[in-house]
């Protein structure tokens, strides 16, 4: 297995935008995914993006990525937000989820980021355990709030 790490560019966003139906459909919301192809790449690699990424190749395929953005804390400043960390399915528990945060942590890191954040269902056992195996704190104490329009 040669996976490598590196960043996402434009042409890999039909292979990311892949990556995120089957991570909807592995968190039962398969038909969520609502972002057309033209906003996801702008948001990424247009004048302004809003969003940035490192994808796992192994030969040339895209088989994990890791799409993070900047969040701000008034409490503690510059943060990553890890929006998602996605392994195509044949590859979990082959070590591509590190590889990918590794690298993700050490990005925050370079940039001076005071520390990074994201989210994990309840009921991914596997996600949970792989995070606290980074002595990640995991919080029940916040709810999720959002607004659509």
């Amino acid at each position: 297995m040669a996976i490598t790490i590196r960043t996402a560019r434009k042409e890999d966003c039909p292979a990311m935008m892949a990556l995120i139906k089957e991570l909807a459909v592995f968190e039962k919301e398969p038909d969520a995914v609502t972002v057309s192809m033209s906003e996801f790449e702008k948001s990424g690699f247009g004048d302004n993006p809003v969003w940035w990424a490192f994808v796992a190749v192994d030969d040339l395929k895209v088989i994990g990525m890791s799409l993070f953005y900047i969040r701000y804390s008034t409490w503690k400043g510059r943060r990553l937000y890890l929006e998602d960390l996605i392994i195509h399915e044949p590859y979990r528990g082959r070590g591509v989820g590190k590889m990918l945060l590794d690298r993700t942590i050490a990005h925050a890191k370079e940039q001076g980021y005071s520390g990074m954040m994201w989210q994990v269902l309840d009921w991914n056992t596997p996600a949970i355990k792989f995070y606290e195996s980074y002595q990640a704190t995991l919080d029940g104490e916040w709810i999720n709030v959002s607004l659509n329009f």
